[in-house]
């Protein structure tokens, strides 16, 4: 009986540290998503007013490339974390999909660990950019915003990146079957290769 209630409490606050990551995770993705759907609706309004404006008033709307490039850099590395929560970012694979079982779940716990601590460090390198750029007062050419403001996006970027790699190791660690990210779940079986037994692939009792 002891057993049991041990097993049953674990399996409780393996739940409850679930339910909290999942919580985490969703508010870490409204906050994304709203910085890149915003980002991306201001970019395609301000292009459209300016060519309406060169068009109609022969006169366009003064800093609109400027504020675009800068758009396109808070996009590209808040991008970067939202990339990450859904698995949609670049990998190289060729060994990983060769494993099966416990050995392809251990080496994505390595990779995702490994990745983190990248993201981390190029988070804390980014942030003394922008101490450099605050320092120096660098502002842009046209509208003088100083560029520090709009290079937050870099550590911040990183940062939420590195958090889902954190958080798709612990998914990993207290959940069974393979997991990409927090949310997705490794849904293929890739094909042995000649004369491996079918070693590389993953079966249900495996995962």
């Amino acid at each position: 009986m002891s057993q049991i209630s041990s097993s049953r409490s674990g399996d409780q606050h393996s739940s409850a540290l679930l339910r909290a990551l999942l919580l985490f995770d969703r508010g870490l993705g409204l906050i994304e998503r709203t910085i890149v759907a915003g980002s991306i609706l201001a970019m395609a309004f301000l292009m459209s007013a300016h060519v309406v404006g060169n068009i109609v008033l022969g006169q366009g709307i003064a800093g609109t490339y400027e504020i675009t490039e800068m758009l396109i850099v808070v996009i590209t590395f808040v991008g970067v974390g939202y990339a990450a929560r859904h698995a949609r970012h670049i990998s190289m694979s060729a060994f990983y999909e060769q494993l099966g079982g416990q050995r392809r779940k251990a080496l994505l716990v390595l990779i995702c660990l490994g990745t983190a601590l990248l993201m981390f460090y190029f988070s804390y390198k980014s942030i003394e950019y922008v101490i450099t750029l605050h320092d120096r007062g660098r502002t842009s050419a046209s509208l003088q915003m100083p560029l520090w403001i709009v290079y937050l996006a870099l550590p911040i970027g990183f940062a939420l990146a590195g958090i889902q790699y954190v958080l798709t190791v612990i998914r990993n660690l207290t959940s069974p079957g393979i997991w990409r990210s927090l949310t997705e779940q490794e849904d293929y079986n890739d094909a042995p290769l000649p004369g491996s037994d079918a070693e590389g692939a993953s079966t249900p009792d495996d995962r």
